[in-house]
């Protein structure tokens, strides 16, 4: 089974916790085992499982990122759309995520959650949520 979902990004870089919107997806499902792959539909941004309680983690992740690839640096694809330095954030950070199923709910530690990171925003994003089941098959009747 695979839901779909928005999100409307307000910046240029941002961080923001889809856990929920996932969960939702999941619930739905009505998968007891299994798996949750979650990948946004765009290549200047990603999703990422980290500590959801703090928001400033998602700060601190778009501070790092922006050192090791600031917005300015002769980058070659910014003579075609100026956002290369986006499409690198995106890619160290990656697209997806997969996160187990366990008794209907996701597999997450105890802080842990899953975030959107926007790398070049204001946007609307779509979202992929791919539920696969690992629960036994019954046995054909007899």
């Amino acid at each position: 089974m695979t839901g779909f979902f928005e999100v409307e990004t307000e910046a240029a870089e941002q961080s923001i916790d889809i856990t929920e919107r996932v969960k939702e997806i999941v619930k739905r499902a009505a998968v007891d085992r299994g798996t949750a792959q979650v990948m946004v539909l765009h290549s200047t941004a990603a999703v990422v499982v980290n500590e959801v309680a703090d928001p400033n983690i998602g700060k601190d992740v778009l501070r790092a990122l922006d050192a090791f690839a600031p917005r300015r640096n002769d980058w070659l694809h910014d003579r075609i759309d100026d956002n290369a330095h986006s499409h690198v954030k995106a890619s160290l950070l990656g697209p997806s995520e997969v996160v187990p199923i366990l008794s209907g709910e996701l597999l997450l530690g105890t802080w842990q959650g899953i975030w959107l990171f926007e790398f070049d925003g204001p946007r609307t994003r779509r979202v992929a949520v791919h539920v696969t089941s690992q629960d036994p098959v019954p046995s054909p009747a007899p």
